[in-house]
This record gives structure tokens, sequence and C-alpha cells, in this order.
């Protein structure tokens, strides 16, 4: 099993993974996370233009012995909102997925420990994770490899 350098040709791949993932997180929080018509495609039209920006991201897969892509992690380097000073760049790590809740532990922390170097190589000096909090798998894995929750989102939708 590797960790490697996403090309455009994986972005069908993780665009699928990532709709997996959207279901999951739609049973949570159905209008916050509700699909777009068509959204796989165009979903996978975006990551492959995240993969090309290699400048700005760290882009990810991790593949099975078969070659079978199980997992991937794309992070956005950027700088802090003006409010804050960490003392460098962020990862913004929004698209993080794999394919079963029992590879996190060792297919996504490896995702992610690749991506915190890669993105430390380049100035980064912390990580910024998306994870929701029914996801308990991904933030296990967060919180032992010594990530701390900083914030969380609450949402509601209107009525009407």
């Amino acid at each position: 099993m590797a960790v490697r350098a996403a090309v455009p040709g994986d972005a069908p791949r993780m665009a699928e993974l990532a709709e997996r993932k959207r279901e999951q997180y739609g049973r949570h929080a159905p209008v916050f996370h509700r699909p777009r018509p068509g959204m796989r495609a165009s979903h996978a039209a975006f990551l492959a233009s995240l993969v090309e920006d290699a400048d700005r991201h760290v882009s990810l897969v991790h593949e099975a012995d078969d070659g079978h892509v199980d997992g991937f992690l794309v992070a956005a380097l950027r700088p802090a909102p003006p409010v804050y000073d960490p003392g460098g760049l962020t990862a913004l790590v929004d698209d993080f997925v794999v394919e079963h809740a029992d590879l996190w532990a060792f297919v996504g922390r490896r995702l992610l420990e690749r991506a915190i170097h890669a993105a430390a190589s380049r100035g980064a000096v912390q990580t910024v994770v998306v994870c929701g909090p029914h996801d308990q798998p991904k933030r296990a894995m967060l919180l032992d490899s010594g990530h701390v929750v900083a914030s969380e989102w609450f949402t509601k939708p209107f009525a009407g």
C-alpha cells in the first residue's frame, strides 16, 4: 500500500469516494450537504483542477496493493485569516475521504501525515481539518494524531 501524489486521472475516483462521504454526512445534516444534480462530474472537474494547481494544493491518494484507490486528501495552502497569525501558511484539509470507516486509523493517518510533511516543507505551520461531529472514526484518528477541536459550525435550515 502506498501514498502517492494524485494525478488528474484520479479525480473521477476521488469524486466517487467524496460522493459516498456526502451521502453519509447528508444523513446528519441534509440541507447543508444536499447534493446538486450532476455534482459528481462537476466535483471531479473541480478536484482535477486542484490536483493540477500543485503550487497551492497538496493532493494525495492512497493505493491498496492491487492499485485500487481507497482514500484521498487535498490540502489547500492558504494564509490564515487576517485576525490570526499562526506564523505561516495553513493547510486547509476539506476533501479527505477513505473508502471504509475502518481505514481511517491506517490509510487516513498515512495520508494526513504525508500531507503535513509536504505542507510543512512549503511553509505551512498548521493543519485545519474539516470533520463532522458524527464522523467518529475520522474524529478519533484526528485526535489520536494530535489534532484538537478548535471550532465547530452549527447550522439550522430556515423553515419555508
